[in-house]
């Protein structure tokens, strides 16, 4: 069971910046709660702004409101990670009104399920666009401020999808060959940068979440009576996210992580989010 939610603005990220992607709901809006709750100031971003902006439930207003009523910092920065002006713009408004980044969190996605054979060329690129080429754009982007300040913490959320599918194949991993695809790439690009980076003192991870209800896991309709028991609570994402984004980049760096054996490993009960 997660322990009490507690706000803690003089935390181990006090006088910390942190931006997190695809914070209008689900993983990433846990995550910039968690990471406010130990005194990050939070830039959260996606492309839902406002009520009436999406078919799913969330907004960026509400995730900096939940996060400012705690006690937190907090602000929003509508952004279309597709577009490469966008991300620019992104880091441009979060050093503009919080400070340079310190921690950056690339856990937004847009994701199609269908065969290789349906896939169109427009989704395949939206995809590789915003779940691999963003994360790689922002990183490069928040890099040389991190570098200057020899500090920082970069974390990639992935997804088990990433692993290859071994024999006997079944048929419910149909449809999810180029979002493993992504998962892969975004993978390989943490554990490079990783080994380029931790000269500099900055730290590379991955988190790659079980199967967690979310508004976009709901969608689509990835919960059933097959993968009900596998169903894994949110507070360990953001736990093990606000693990890595807080570690010693000298020793934890590099690492893809699953959820809840780092938790394990680290002896950590998840925290309650506020």
């Amino acid at each position: 069971m997660p322990t009490p939610a507690k706000f803690n603005p003089d935390g181990p990220l006090k006088g910390r910046v942190a931006l997190v992607t695809g914070a209008s709901r689900g993983i990433g809006e846990a995550i910039a709660v968690r990471l406010a709750m130990e005194g990050a100031r939070v830039a959260v971003s996606a492309r839902t702004a406002e009520e009436g902006e999406s078919r799913l439930p969330g907004t960026l207003h509400a995730t900096v409101d939940r996060i400012r009523r705690a006690g937190g910092e907090a602000v929003m920065i509508k952004a279309d990670l597709a577009q490469a002006r966008e991300r620019e713009a992104l880091v441009e408004k979060t050093v503009a009104q919080l400070g340079e980044v310190d921690i950056l969190i690339n856990n937004a996605a847009i994701t199609y399920f269908m065969p290789v054979t349906e896939f169109t060329e427009k989704r395949f690129k939206l995809m590789m666009e915003v779940q691999v080429y963003a994360p790689f754009h922002l990183s490069q982007l928040v890099l040389p401020g991190m570098r200057a300040r020899k500090r920082g913490w970069i974390v990639n959320i992935s997804s088990p999808a990433g692993i290859d599918p071994k024999p006997p194949y079944q048929a419910r991993g149909r449809g999810g060959t180029v979002y493993g695809m992504c998962k892969a790439a975004l993978e390989r690009f943490s554990t490079g940068l990783a080994s380029e980076v931790f000269e500099d003192g900055i730290a590379v991870n991955v988190v790659s979440p079980g199967l967690v209800d979310t508004p976009g896991v709901a969608v689509h309709g990835l919960i059933n009576e097959q993968t009900k028991d596998r169903v894994q609570p949110i507070e360990y994402i953001a736990e093990a996210t606000y693990r890595l984004a807080s570690g010693d980049p000298a020793t934890l760096t590099g690492r893809i992580a699953y959820a809840e054996p780092l938790l394990k490993e680290f002896a950590l009960e998840p925290s309650a989010l506020v």
